[in-house]
């Protein structure tokens, strides 16, 4: 992959991209295992700072 600039937005990136989040999806466990360590993160003491980062994150989100 050559360092061409394809115009508005990056097809090549947005390409590999999406095959990568495909395998990803299809891989079960691998998707198991990051909700269980979200749910581990959400539970900690960390959880609160997690919950008020995603409510800033929701403010600025696009509805």
């Amino acid at each position: 992959m050559g360092n061409r600039n394809e115009g508005e937005g990056n097809r090549t990136a947005a390409r590999e991209f999406n095959a990568d989040e495909q395998r990803f999806v299809q891989d079960k466990a691998k998707v198991k295992e990051q909700a269980d360590k979200a749910k581990q993160a959400v539970e900690s003491p960390q959880g609160e700072d997690l919950r008020k980062a995603e409510k800033t994150g929701l403010k600025h989100a696009k509805h």
